[in-house]
């Protein structure tokens, strides 16, 4: 081997080490994705077909904060994400889902609402809706359709303080 072909060939293994190198980083920003976990997910039997709500836990189980930013499902071609403010409640283009927490998705606060249903669920009936989040992978999640004055948080478990 001259001169010429030994630089050529450490110039080559240098240019794999670095893509190898690259590559082990990308998969290490995979493993930096929040993940994403849904509980208590259910929607009260809508009264109609013009409007429903959503409600459920999400726990982000990682050190990576994340926002959901949107949901999709075939009972309606428009869900939007809501939060109660004052007592008002108004569409956000998303809700934080802090690090090693979790948002709460519940009758009174912030929600998934569904405008326009192509059909109304009954109790027992399932939906099925797709969150999106701003760096976790998507996350399908069933809704069972419950009666409409369901309310977990009624039948938890209080620490005797008034809220």
């Amino acid at each position: 081997m001259n001169a010429r072909t030994t630089r050529t060939l450490a110039a080559a293994l240098s240019l794999t080490a670095a893509f190898a190198i690259s590559g082990c980083s990308a998969s290490s920003d995979d493993a930096a994705k929040p993940t994403m976990k849904v509980s208590g997910a259910f929607m009260p039997q809508p009264v109609n077909d013009k409007m429903a709500g959503a409600f459920m836990v999400i726990e982000n189980e990682s050190k990576t904060a994340d926002k959901l930013t949107g949901v999709t499902s075939t009972l309606s071609d428009d869900l939007q994400i809501h939060e109660t403010k004052d007592q008002k409640m108004q569409q956000v283009p998303s809700l934080d889902v802090p690090a090693n927490g979790e948002l709460k998705l519940a009758r009174g606060g912030s929600h998934v609402m569904f405008m326009g249903l192509k059909s109304t669920p009954k109790v027992g009936d399932k939906v099925t809706v797709e969150l999106r989040f701003e760096k976790a992978d998507p996350v399908k999640v069933e809704l069972d359709v419950k009666e409409r004055t369901y309310n977990p948080q009624a039948s938890a478990p209080t620490d005797g303080n008034a809220h």
